[in-house]
């Protein structure tokens, strides 16, 4: 059960950073369908620090320069969907599939290229960071507690009072709904625009990292990180982007992900012969049921997709 809990909260730590990311773009007009490729490029970079920091770094240093490794990856990855849907209002869909696309390859090049570069005999994708990865790791008796997660609950409270108790957030929520309005007292929309896309793939970058260290310690890049940027957009809609409803969202979507990773250590479930692909599937199909059921009562930003043009009225 302790173990259930464990991989519950560090899952859902995963969809609150990147559903968060979403839902600050989104709330300046952006749809960011990109966060399955900025969580890869963030995690290439996260992994990529962990593999070659000293062992002799102080665990904090590791944490720190590992979130700031992601952090600016998901940042300069998500400047592409900025660039492209703001400043040149290419369609904000075909860029962020596009970027999800793009990201699986570019990470394996660069993965490949890292392995061939130590062994030319070496061609795999996989970045392994077991050296450092226990830096992550909290150990309170026999119990470890992930580090990533009060990251995740600290973003959670940062976002609430960005978008709610400061006059950026206003402005840039004022930018989703009515951008021309907004314009007109004064708010640069695309300066807004620009600044909510570059906090969001900072937040996925984030979450990428976090997803690809919560029970391994290496990555095989290749195979991306499963769907889990769509698996938060679901969270952030069930959430009605709204950061406290997007928290309890991800606690649900997070124990339905973990349970694919230890139902076998839970007898009634291992009885019932249900194969672990049912499980694996368990949190996508969840998400279909749950966005079938609500979808006609969200409420999204009513300018959101929708490229600013400053001449319209």
């Amino acid at each position: 059960m302790l173990l259930l809990l464990q991989y519950t909260l560090i899952f859902a730590s995963v969809l609150i950073l990147v559903a968060l990311g979403g839902c600050i773009s989104e709330h300046s007009g952006v749809i960011n369908l990109g966060l399955e490729g900025i969580m890869i490029m963030g995690a290439l970079g996260g992994a990529l620090t962990l593999k070659y920091l000293s062992p002799d770094t102080s665990a904090i240093l590791i944490l720190l320069l590992v979130l700031l490794a992601a952090m600016l990856c998901g940042l300069a990855y998500s400047l592409l969907l900025a660039v492209a849907c703001i400043n040149f209002k290419a369609d904000q869909t075909l860029v962020g599939t596009a970027l999800n696309m793009l990201a699986a390859a570019v990470a394996t090049v660069i993965a490949k290229s890292v392995n061939i570069a130590e062994n030319p005999d070496n061609v795999s994708s996989t970045v392994q960071y077991v050296r450092n990865k226990k830096a992550l790791v909290l150990s309170i008796g026999t119990n470890q507690f992930n580090l990533f997660i009060p990251v995740a609950v600290i973003a959670l409270v940062l976002i609430y009072v960005l978008l709610y108790k400061t006059r950026f957030g206003l402005r840039l929520m004022a930018c989703g709904e009515h951008p021309q309005a907004a314009d007109s007292v004064g708010i640069n929309v695309y300066k807004m625009r620009a600044a909510a896309v570059l906090i969001s793939g900072m937040l996925a970058g984030i979450g990428g990292i976090v997803y690809i260290t919560a029970g391994v310690s290496e990555w095989k890049f290749e195979v991306g990180v499963a769907g889990f940027g769509f698996l938060a957009l679901a969270v952030m809609i069930f959430g009605q982007w709204k950061p406290l409803n997007i928290g309890l969202a991800a606690l649900l979507f997070g124990f339905f992900r973990a349970l694919s990773n230890v139902y076998s250590g839970f007898d009634f479930l291992a009885a019932l012969n249900i194969p672990g692909s049912v499980y694996n599937m368990m949190p996508y199909i969840i998400s279909l049921v749950v966005l079938a059921f609500t979808s006609s009562r969200s409420r999204a930003p009513k300018a959101e997709g929708i490229p600013y043009d400053k001449g319209q009225r």
